[in-house]
């Protein structure tokens, strides 16, 4: 399997992509110099192209991946707002971007090049959208509002509006402070993990109505830990069996098992890594999380053991700037 990893580091303005062998080793492929502070990324379902939020000239930029998963710049299109998290709808034809300080999620179409245009139209008034998530279905856009304790449903159509949904919401405890999703590879759960207290937050998905519901909330810190909660990001494995959160505060990786059918989470330990993991990301063969340490400079590579899901690690690498994002490609 031939894998790219690719990380933002805000405070250098760089991106660094890493080629990823066989066995978690990873060798520098190319570093790119990036006109703003990039945030979070995203890659285009069909691998050729990257798109990256920029600040404080707020955009979205495009990149184009070459067969050797190099970048080459291509254009720039506004945002309305800071850019917290980028989605990417699951045929490729729409990129959103939820900007926390904005209150805002925007949805832009690409044209015939791939390139993201400006915004065809811009959710207001969403109290700090952390993330906006298209579910499997690739119709139901889920927006985990921080400041709302609540996840906003819009119903997507095939033209990119976002309409709002039957069912509008799905409320958290209150001071949960949603923030970001992953979807069951079954398709029939969501799970979503909550930086204010440190949960992750079970739903499953109706197979009549196809409406979701919450069937578990599990808090994801040691039994001894009395800090501040401050989770950051989620990540499933490929094959559904382990779910992966992090927390900023303790610096821990929490490793959770999922059952057979998706539906219920135990927390089976937690891995230390590197200083204050804003963000993440899992391997498409689910052998290794890679990890950003914001505080560090550096990136991890942990083998995740494929029996029980704990991690070992395996190497860090020095990388730019407050390292917050990480993308991960296979190249076909």
């Amino acid at each position: 399997m031939k894998q790219v990893v690719y990380v933002a580091s805000p405070e250098s303005q760089q991106i660094h992509a890493f080629r990823l062998a066989d066995n978690g080793e990873l060798s520098l492929l190319q570093t790119v110099e990036v006109p703003g502070q990039v945030q979070p990324m995203v890659i285009h379902p069909d691998g050729h192209r990257l798109y990256v939020g920029v600040r404080p000239e707020f955009g979205v930029l495009t990149y184009h991946i070459n067969s050797e998963g190099k970048l080459e710049e291509g254009a720039m299109a506004p945002l309305p707002g800071s850019p917290t998290h980028l989605g990417i709808d699951l045929q490729g034809r729409f990129v959103f971007s939820a900007s926390y300080s904005f209150n805002n999620v925007s949805i832009h179409p690409l044209n015939e090049k791939g390139h993201a245009l400006a915004p065809v139209q811009v959710l207001e008034n969403i109290q700090a959208p952390h993330s906006a998530n298209i579910d499997p279905t690739n119709h139901l856009l889920m927006i985990p509002a921080l400041k709302e304790d609540r996840i906003r449903q819009f119903d997507f159509s095939v033209k990119g509006e976002a309409t709002p949904h039957a069912s509008a919401e799905l409320k958290t405890v209150e001071g949960a402070g949603p923030r970001h999703m992953a979807f069951h590879p079954n398709h029939h759960f969501a799970y979503c993990v909550n930086e204010l207290n440190s949960s992750v937050d079970v739903y499953q998905k109706d197979v009549a109505s196809g409406e979701y519901r919450q069937v578990q909330t599990l808090g994801i810190m040691p039994d001894d830990f009395s800090g501040t909660c401050w989770a950051a990001d989620l990540h499933i494995t490929p094959d559904g069996k382990y779910l992966y959160a992090s927390d900023r505060t303790a610096s821990l990786i929490s490793i959770l098992t999922a059952s057979a059918d998706g539906s219920e989470l135990k927390l089976v330990g937690h891995h230390a890594t590197q200083t204050q993991p804003r963000g993440f990301n899992i391997d498409h063969s689910g052998q290794f999380v890679i990890t950003a340490g914001q505080k560090s400079d550096a990136i991890e590579v942990a083998k995740i053991d494929p029996q029980s899901g704990q991690l070992t690690t395996l190497k860090t690498y020095p990388v730019g700037k407050g390292p917050m994002w990480v993308s991960i490609l296979e190249i076909n």
